[in-house]
């Protein structure tokens, strides 16, 4: 069997690996539902994702110190409420609760986990995310992800694209960063990974937006592979 040119792939999960939309649009509805309010799920979920990397910015920039993305999210969801016509403090805390949580019962993209389980049988593979561990694990239990470890933000104390997000996590790995590939859908992910020596991966999910996406619809830059979806990118690295 060839040398493989990296030991480790690494995967952003949220729109790489699992459609957050569709499941966070679908816990969504069902909330606005229960409250009377006659708003689209994939207009709320777009809302909440809106605030996703703002929220990140406190942390990055050092203005407070690292938080779990969960405490984000809640942030973020009290945040967007009032303008679905909803009053925070009316809402019981269970329920609030029970909605950050959809972010763990995501479904993988039709082809993640027979894509993951081939590289699993050649790789070491785990996420490379800014979910905290709990979120994650959640994640792969509902999702069947297949991997060999949880990683994460929690971990690096770093949101990407920080450079300690992925450094944390090739130390963590006992590898260094150029026996690893991140996988990612997102061409500023990658361009940050490769910048602390990564390589690449591009795994096209055109519709992580919705049907309307103007963003990350091909590969930007001449990343070391280039994939259609996961089954691909494992044919390609001989898994």
């Amino acid at each position: 069997m060839p040398t493989s040119p990296v030991d480790a792939l690494v995967f952003d999960v949220f729109g790489t690996v699992v459609d957050w939309r569709e499941g966070v649009a679908r816990d969504g509805a069902a909330f606005l539902a229960r409250h009377g309010v006659p708003a689209d799920g994939h207009a709320f979920a777009d809302a909440w994702r809106r605030h996703y990397s703002p929220a990140m910015e406190g942390v990055r920039s050092g203005a407070r110190p690292f938080v779990p993305l969960d405490t984000l999210h809640r942030e973020n969801l009290l945040a967007i409420l009032p303008a679905f016509g909803i009053d925070p403090g009316t809402v019981p805390e269970d329920e609030l609760q029970w909605l950050i949580r959809a972010w763990h019962r995501l479904e993988p993209w039709p082809d993640s986990v027979e894509g993951l389980t081939r590289l699993k049988a050649r790789y070491i593979i785990a996420p490379l995310s800014n979910g905290n561990f709990r979120l994650l694990l959640d994640m792969a239990k509902y999702a069947g992800l297949p991997w060999d470890a949880i990683m994460g933000a929690e971990l690096a104390q770093a949101y990407k694209p920080q450079p300690q997000a992925y450094l944390r996590t090739a130390e963590l790995l006992d590898l260094p960063p150029e026996r690893i590939c991140l996988a990612a859908a997102h061409n500023g992910d990658l361009a940050a990974a490769r910048r602390c020596g990564f390589k690449t991966a591009f795994i096209a999910r055109p519709r992580e937006f919705g049907p309307d996406q103007k963003t990350d619809l091909a590969a930007e830059q001449d990343w070391d592979w280039v994939a259609g979806d996961i089954v691909a990118l494992a044919s390609m690295l001989g898994a």
